[in-house]
């Protein structure tokens, strides 16, 4: 029989192991020139105002090979290229993780 410390430690063990929310940025000349690195700025700015550093993976990357329709990010599974408005890219944040959390409202 399950004791209610076992079921307590086992939902904290669950929601530690929620996946982040992967974002993704090029970092390469081209990308970061185009736009990427303001989008970097208010993307730490946005984590950190909002407070989803347990929530948001941010990476940066190498030239990911797309320089001809730079800057580009990638939200989750999405794929982005061409946004400079750093508020453009929270609000693609902002909607991926709701998504997440409808998701996670159904399972």
């Amino acid at each position: 029989m399950e004791t209610s410390y076992s079921l307590i430690y086992d939902l904290g063990v669950i929601m530690a192991e929620k996946e982040k929310l992967k974002v993704e940025l090029c970092m390469g000349s081209s990308c970061f020139a185009r736009g990427n690195s303001s989008n970097l700025i208010g993307l730490e700015e946005y984590i950190e105002h909002n407070g989803l550093a347990d929530r948001i993976d941010l990476e940066g990357h190498l030239c990911l090979g797309k320089c001809s329709t730079g800057p580009h990010l990638t939200i989750g599974d999405k794929e982005y290229s061409g946004i400079t408005d750093p508020d453009a890219v929270a609000d693609l944040i902002r909607e991926a993780l709701e998504r997440e959390d409808a998701e996670s409202d159904i399972h």
